[in-house]
């Protein structure tokens, strides 16, 4: 049984706010939702097919219901309760189907590919028709958690529209959510859409992006944090692209060559991993005390310890300048080398200073958004102004 309305759905992305790197050895790391999200219209079609537009990768495709029909044999241990993992066969089932060659696997290709896996395992023997568009805010490939927030709307979108999970629209309220036991199997689902983009993930970003707020992760366990404040950050990309894989492997060198001098620069970033989450909690807890003041502290210790471990770059020093210059505290945020860098800004700081920062920073080269972190997890929308609005662009 499928929904007969369209529904619009969101997941935010993510940001490090402490931890990187020193995660890989052990050590706590705090990832937090990101107000810049991805946006999710599914609505049913008449003509027998199945149609996926993504405009952020120039993806528009359709497949005949009974061209998909065709895979089912192929998925029907998947036809269970339980969110069950992609195999190496099914990748090359769903990569020959798509008509994609080996070895040119590409953004748009890992996309529709988990979008086929995931439809054919959770919407089973009966599969809908359907239209399906998904935008997002969120740049690609920046470590901000697009792949994991692209695939939990599209895992939540096909679990309502089939039915799996209650569809929490009979409320009436602006922004909507699924009860605990449902957002556990939409970040379950998630994760497996997951495996198809990444091979290996950690798990991580689809919780974030499921569950929202703060999440406490070391040693593969997973903990989201009760209750958090949201925080006004400035994001700014660099758009200097770098390899994690190669970022990871330098700190794993020096930590090798100079170990007396690493392991206590890692055990410290744990530090500030610790006292930032317990910063946190007094914060929402209302206990006195110069939060703030704290939270930026930190930033630039962590900031310095990400430059000793190798990961810096010079734009990332130039975004710490410019928003130095006026007061502001920034980091770099993900695997470093280029990429993203985060800037808190109190509550009673001044618009124009950020304004400011934000110019000087654009003329740099730098993307900049005025955002908050600590955002609400996955979302119906009971109104769908808000997607419309966001759909003009495209």
């Amino acid at each position: 049984m499928t929904t007969d309305k369209e529904l619009f759905v969101s997941a935010p992305g993510k940001v490090i706010l402490h931890g990187e790197h020193a995660v890989v050895y052990g050590k706590v790391a705090l990832a937090v939702s990101l107000n810049l999200r991805t946006y999710l219209r599914i609505r049913p079609c008449s003509n027998n097919t199945v149609q996926v537009n993504l405009p952020n990768i120039g993806a528009k495709l359709s497949w005949d219901i009974s061209e998909l029909q065709t895979l089912l044999p192929h998925f029907q241990a998947n036809l269970t309760q339980e969110p069950t993992s992609p195999t190496p066969d099914h990748l090359a089932i769903l990569k020959k189907f798509a008509g994609f060659a080996e070895g040119s696997i590409d953004t748009q290709s890992l996309a529709v590919l988990a979008f086929l896996y995931l439809y054919l395992s959770i919407c089973g023997k009966d599969l809908p028709s359907l239209d399906m568009t998904v935008w997002s805010q969120l740049p690609t490939g920046a470590g901000l958690g697009s792949s994991a927030a692209y695939s939990v709307t599209v895992a939540t979108a096909l679990l309502t529209f089939c039915s799996r999970i209650s569809d929490p629209r009979k409320e009436k309220a602006e922004m909507l959510r699924w009860m605990k036991d449902e957002l556990d199997l939409i970040n379950r689902w998630a994760f497996q859409g997951e495996k198809v983009i990444h091979g290996n993930p950690s798990g991580v970003d689809n919780a974030v992006a499921t569950w929202g707020g703060l999440l406490r992760y070391q040693s593969g366990q997973i903990t989201p944090l009760e209750r958090v404040s949201k925080l006004q950050i400035v994001l700014t990309n660099t758009q200097v692209p770098r390899s994690t894989k190669i970022l990871v492997a330098g700190v794993k060198d020096k930590l090798h060559k100079f170990p007396s001098i690493l392991e206590p620069v890692l055990s410290s970033i744990n530090a500030i991993a610790e006292e930032c989450q317990r910063v946190l909690e007094d914060l929402v807890a209302g206990i006195p005390g110069d939060h703030y003041s704290v939270l930026e502290e930190l930033i630039d210790i962590n900031q310095h310890h990400l430059n000793v471990i190798g990961v810096g770059h010079p734009s990332l020093d130039k975004v710490c300048q410019v928003t130095a210059s006026h007061g502001l505290h920034s980091k770099l945020t993900g695997s470093g080398g280029g990429g993203c860098a985060i800037t808190l800004l109190r509550p009673d700081v001044n618009p124009s200073t950020v304004q400011e920062a934000k110019e000087k920073l654009t003329d740099c080269g730098f993307q900049c958004w005025e955002t908050i972190i600590g955002a609400p997890g996955v979302l119906a929308h009971s109104s769908c102004s808000m997607a419309e609005d966001i759909m003009k662009f495209f």
